[in-house]
């Protein structure tokens, strides 16, 4: 029987990181799931396991402590790789708190950093943002287009976080995907995204304003320099982006150079403005969503959406689902959340 790789998952209770953990059983790896729960609960823990049949290893713990990180690393033995999704990813609070942003973000990457170089463990995947490139000057954006100065301090983290990969490549492999907007659900309706108290993103606050938790939703300005005046974004079905860090770990060890930092794009290619995709979410589920248009919102990009051809050819990775779909999963989740 042959023995499963052991890839350990930061961040592995949280949205994009439970998702992760279901495609990397599916694909014959072993996940473990670290996770402080400083942004989530055990609620997506257990829809991973009613949708793969198993109970996962799971620490609880704070990837800043290397004490914790060591501990992990001693317990479970031989770790082929790492997906560092650990992280605070809220641009509107990263303006309004930004050193508890800078503190966790990069602290936690450097702690990784030397836990993983103490135990011989080289391959990451880092969970990185389209909010590395700020505004750019050209849409879509590639990965070879300068980094403008950051709209957030998330944003800064970010970039502060590829160039200590990019600056110590020399003791890893290193891919960083840079996500654009991650929506949806996992198909099942057992996992999503679960935002805990008033959500950041904008299709939990749509979701949650649709199934009644929310009484009205804000869209943050409509006098931008685009077709509708609201911002353009590029959304991504979480299944997808899930499924790209599959394809990440397999490019690492089939077609990488001992000591390399990479990094893709995972987006769709396609720009959706916010107004747009509450329209979309309205005609898909006949529900009439009570929005307003707000100011614009701190650290906000005007528009941005992905040139994915690179992580197409190179990582053999493609998006498969459309946004309707996307929203209708997410839809479901919410539905199922609220007992609907």
């Amino acid at each position: 029987m042959e023995v499963k790789k052991k890839i350990l998952v930061t961040g592995g209770a949280g949205y994009i990181g439970s998702h992760a953990a279901v495609e990397l059983l599916k694909a014959g790896y072993q996940p473990i799931l670290i996770d402080d729960f400083s942004k989530s609960d055990s609620t997506l823990l257990l829809g991973v396991e009613k949708i793969v049949g198993e109970k996962l290893p799971f620490y609880k713990g704070d990837c800043a402590k290397r004490e914790f990180l060591e501990s992990v690393f001693q317990i479970e033995g031989l770790i082929s790789g790492v997906i560092h999704f650990a992280a605070f990813k809220s641009v509107g609070e990263s303006v309004q708190r930004p050193l508890i942003y800078y503190h966790n973000n990069i602290s936690s990457l450097i702690t990784l950093l030397d836990v993983m170089k103490d135990f011989q463990v080289k391959n990451l995947i880092f969970s990185s943002s389209c909010t590395v490139y700020g505004q750019p000057d050209q849409i879509p954006v590639k990965e070879d287009a300068p980094f403008k100065r950051a709209e957030s301090p998330y944003g800064a983290t970010k970039q502060m976080c590829e160039r200590i990969l990019e600056d110590s490549y020399s003791s890893y492999k290193v891919i960083s995907l840079r996500y654009f907007n991650p929506i949806g659900a996992h198909p099942s309706g057992l996992i999503g995204e679960l935002p805990l108290g008033v959500p950041n993103n904008l299709v939990p606050f749509i979701t949650q304003t649709a199934v009644g938790k929310r009484d009205k939703l804000t869209v943050f300005g409509n006098d931008y320099n685009t077709p509708d005046g609201s911002c353009l974004r590029d959304y991504i079905h979480v299944v997808d982006l899930a499924q790209a860090h599959v394809k990440a770990l397999e490019f690492l060890n089939q077609s990488k150079p001992a000591n390399s930092f990479e990094a893709f794009n995972i987006g769709t290619g396609v720009g959706v403005s916010v107004l747009e995709l509450i329209y979309t979410f309205e005609q898909i589920t006949g529900v009439k969503l009570n929005y307003s248009i707000g100011p614009r919102r701190a650290g906000d990009v005007e528009k941005t959406y992905a040139d994915a051809t690179k992580a197409n050819y190179q990582l053999k990775w493609k998006a498969g689902f459309s946004t309707s779909e996307a929203l209708l999963h997410a839809w479901n989740w919410e539905k199922k959340l609220a007992g609907k």
